[in-house]
């Protein structure tokens, strides 16, 4: 299947490569739909796609691609024009780009119906707010193929597409960890407030559109050309090339999302929607990883869901938190384990923890000045087992980890008292030279980290350490450190 879907890429390629020199389809636009396919194809998601009343009724064959008069296609863009403050005009540009789009990227539209039940109701909810068309939705396809991952070579990212300064005119944060830009309500605000002044300057959306593409210097400048003409199509001959196939985007896109099935094109099943999605904020800061670990979920799922991150890393925030985007069910498991989390960051990514006492390796220092330590939830494993090990009760592990019920699950971490921990000892072997004592290396361990937690120096560790590669360790690795 990837074969396929891989060899399938390569022939989109070509025949962009090839339009890519039409005036109307532009650079740019192909841009955005590599980019869009190429992370669909990564993804790997379902293929099967629904199928749709509209496309049984006029019983088209699986390979089928239909093609219409113009006049028909004339008659569909009227009939949405009845509905929209927008002038989506039937003119030979408009309809050369609804063939194209039809014709040769069925898959684009394909994947940005699948992409739209992610987006397209918090765009409506927010448009709303704005008292906005909510025709607007259909700019982030053309903007970005429903992708906040999306890069332009000129530097725009995100759903919308902000380049840095208006990014950041529009009160989007840019910083080493985070960029707003990608954060989709976040830019979608942006985007909404930057819409909203662009119509406020021009009283006519498409020229409001050719001013969010180009800016209003050059729209202005092509207003002055034309003669101070007042609509889009007037001042179109004196934009820059890349603006006057914008509008041409916007209304192929409008209708070809509007009248797909007519098309023959079947959705991607998303792979999650809107309402299935909640976040939750942090008041620490938060590897990814340890977010993967302790729910048990991929990496990969946590970074596509949280494209606002530069890293895999979440920081504390300072004037306001924070915020991690998962599913629904995933949020409110991590919401209970909120202690837990903040404790295997620590234990990852700062300084060592007591281990289950079944662990048969035991490293680290005879004492501790932590409080509690940590117990993960092994299969067959009750509150009443774990009590008795680590001679406690249900109640106060109950107390501890704020539980309800005695209900716990696999790989779910309690806190139990340091107290009830047996004393560990630090692993050794004597020889002729005296006691030599090791480390058993842990995830998130750097020779950098071990020294400093014994006080010695990198290259002091690796003459004790001769052969052993200080930048590849791996979990369970015995280091010698005296």
């Amino acid at each position: 299947m990837i074969k396929q879907l891989h060899i399938t890429f390569v022939v989109l390629l070509s025949s962009v490569s090839v339009f890519g020199q039409d005036s109307i389809v532009n650079a740019r636009m192909v841009e955005t739909i590599d980019q869009s396919l190429l992370m669909f194809y990564n993804e790997s998601a379902s293929a099967t796609g629904n199928v749709d009343s509209v496309r049984e009724a006029l019983s088209f064959e699986t390979s089928d691609i239909p093609t219409y008069s113009d006049a028909v296609y004339c008659d569909r863009l009227d009939n949405l024009n009845e509905m929209s403050p927008f002038h989506l005009d039937c003119n030979e540009a408009t309809l050369k780009t609804i063939k194209f789009f039809a014709e040769k990227r069925r898959g684009f539209i394909k994947v940005c119906m699948g992409r739209s039940e992610l987006y397209f109701d918090m765009f409506e909810e927010k448009l709303d707010d704005y008292g906005l068309p909510i025709e607007l939705k259909y700019l982030a396809v053309i903007e970005s193929g429903l992708r906040p991952q999306v890069k332009s070579r000129a530097g725009a990212c995100g759903l919308w597409q902000f380049m840095y300064r208006t990014g950041r005119m529009f009160g989007l944060e840019q910083n080493s960890y985070v960029d707003e830009r990608m954060d989709p309500e976040k830019a979608t605000d942006a985007a909404c407030q930057y819409l909203k002044k662009l119509y406020g300057m021009y009283d006519d959306w498409n020229l409001a559109l050719a001013a969010y593409n180009a800016g209003p210097g050059n729209v202005n400048k092509a207003i002055r050309r034309s003669g101070n003409k007042k609509t889009y199509w007037e001042v179109r001959p004196f934009l820059p090339r890349e603006t006057q196939g914008y509008v041409p985007n916007f209304i192929a896109a409008a209708y070809m999302i509007n009248y797909y099935q007519e098309h023959n094109i079947v959705p991607e099943e998303a792979t999650i929607k809107y309402y299935e999605l909640d976040t939750m904020c942090l008041h620490k800061g938060v590897h990814m990883e340890t977010i993967s670990d302790l729910l048990e979920i991929s990496l990969e799922d946590i970074q596509r869901l949280n494209p606002i991150y530069k890293r895999n890393y979440i920081p504390k925030g300072v004037d306001e938190l924070y915020c991690v985007t998962l599913p629904l069910d995933e949020i409110g498991k991590l919401v209970s384990l909120e202690d837990s989390l903040y404790a295997l960051e620590l234990e990852k990514y700062e300084t060592p923890t007591f281990e289950d006492p079944s662990t048969p390796t035991r490293t680290a220092s005879t004492s501790s000045t932590k409080t509690y330590a940590y117990h993960k939830v092994k299969s067959g494993e009750t509150l009443g087992t774990i009590a008795s090990k680590y001679k406690t009760t249900v109640s106060e592990l109950q107390q501890l980890n704020g539980l309800s019920s005695s209900r716990i699950y696999v790989g779910q971490r309690l806190k139990v008292k340091a107290t009830a921990m047996p004393t560990t000892t630090t692993t050794t072997n004597t020889t002729n030279s005296g006691n030599r004592q090791y480390y058993s290396v842990r995830s998130g361990d750097t020779f950098g980290r071990i020294a400093q937690r014994y006080g010695t120096s990198i290259s002091q560790l690796r003459r004790l350490n001769p052969g052993i590669n200080i930048d590849r360790l791996s979990i369970g690795q015995k280091i010698r450190v005296k």
